[in-house]
């Protein structure tokens, strides 16, 4: 526990660098060790059994104009951590990956289409929301969103803090179809696995079910529930894990039902982390049905299938909202560069409206991580140059996507990135 500022100066290099460290980390997982130092040496700190904390500390801006200290240490995560894929690559990855179709658009001889609801469901909630993985995947079948916005294509929802990067609840938004599709989910493939396994008795086995009573509405939301031993208890909402989440059931018509909104075949609830195969499986489907059978001499700069990641929904979902604001604010309400600056100091720019979307502690995260195949771009410029008719509530933006793929590496687009190169044609 005795550690100097300059011991973990070192450690950090021989994890990072060192040549002779054949098991170095990327920055991503530095980050994540360093997070867990701070926290470590905090504890120790306040417990007295260390005078001081080897992690030197900086102060930063955060989303509401105060300041919070972050370790000083944090590295940017690699180019190769950060996923973004346009609108309609994110719609050929899903038909392809999830729903078995073929690079014809037909459905692949006998695809069973296991769990392709709920697949499909919680790719589009991620995709228009932009919540992390632990966000997404432990929402409550009550948590999701039900409050349309006006009569835009956006729901309100709330995610709980205990499951927040930050430990603090937050609003988010989604779309309509994601909400529908997640309503189609709960209604057909979710209600069968939960018969199924009351049939099989598999809920009565379970020892730690927390059978819930009663929510108090309000900010501050709690939850009563009762333990196999008939012992009440009462929490907020806002403070339960989301292992503790996964243990709460409500009482339905046929017996006990999950309230975690994404279960297995067998109906017990489907962990965060579980997405990841969900996704592995996809890419995989995608790079059989798109990359040519032939392809001996790979290029390494051509892309013929779509790569997604459950976080790089979280990049597409900041770079959407970007070009978005950006398109709304210079064409659908005809600022003028003077009009945009006073609407800037009112309710702030795009790019702190999408830090906002997604939750971050500084608008440098959200610049440098998020949108850094962008921030080099005039996307003014672009932006004025679509010719695509504007359509309420918001654009089709696939051209203007296609056109900031070409200008800008690491972003995946079907006719950018994505489309064989033929014989005698353009690619």
């Amino acid at each position: 526990m005795d550690a100097s500022e300059k011991d973990l100066k070192d450690y950090g290099t021989w994890r990072l660098d060192a040549p002779a460290n054949p098991a170095r980390v990327g920055n991503s997982k530095w980050n994540r060790e360093l997070a867990a130092f701070t926290a470590l040496y905090k504890w120790a700190k306040d417990q007295g059994y260390v005078s001081a904390s080897p992690v030197t500390m900086r102060q930063v801006t955060d989303a509401r104009g105060g300041t919070r200290e972050v370790p000083d240490g944090l590295k940017k995560p690699a180019a190769s951590d950060m996923h973004w894929l346009t609108p309609r690559t994110w719609r050929l990855w899903t038909d392809i990956g999830l729903r078995g179709h073929t690079r014809d658009g037909d459905v692949e001889p006998g695809w069973l289409g296991r769990l392709e609801d709920r697949n499909t469901a919680f790719v589009r909630l991620e995709v228009s929301s932009g919540l992390r993985r632990q966000e997404g995947g432990s929402l409550l079948t009550f948590e999701v969103p039900g409050t349309r916005l006006g009569k835009s294509r956006y729901c309100r929802g709330r995610v709980s803090g205990a499951v927040t990067r930050s430990k603090a609840s937050r609003t988010f938004y989604c779309s309509t179809e994601a909400v529908r599709d997640i309503e189609s989910y709960v209604e057909s493939s979710r209600a069968w696995a939960v018969r199924k396994a009351q049939v099989k008795g598999r809920y009565d086995k379970l020892t730690d079910m927390r059978l819930v009573t009663e929510f108090t509405p309000g900010l501050k939301r709690k939850v009563r529930w009762r333990d196999r031993g008939g012992v009440l208890f009462e929490r907020p909402l806002d403070s339960l894990t989301w292992q503790e989440r996964a243990t709460l059931f409500t009482e339905g018509p046929d017996g006990p039902e999950p309230l975690w909104l994404w279960l297995n075949e067998a109906g017990l609830p489907f962990q965060p982390h579980s997405w990841e195969a969900v996704f592995r499986t996809a890419n995989q489907r995608c790079r059989a049905a798109l990359e040519p059978p032939t392809h001996l001499r790979r290029d390494p700069h051509r892309v013929y299938a779509p790569y997604a990641t459950v976080h790089g929904a979280r990049h597409s979902m900041a770079l959407f909202m970007l070009v978005v604001l950006n398109s709304l604010l210079d064409r659908r309400f005809g600022l003028s560069p003077k009009e945009r600056r006073e609407f800037a100091l009112l309710y702030g720019d795009p790019w702190h409206l999408v830090q906002g979307l997604l939750g971050h502690a500084t608008r440098q995260v959200t610049v440098e991580t998020y949108l850094a195949p962008v921030r080099h771009l005039q996307l003014e410029a672009l932006l004025m140059e679509a010719d695509e008719p504007m359509a309420a509530p918001l654009p089709d933006l696939d051209g203007l996507f296609a056109r900031v793929a070409r200008e800008a590496d690491g972003i995946q687009d079907i006719d950018a990135r994505l489309t064989p190169r033929q014989t005698g044609a353009a690619s």
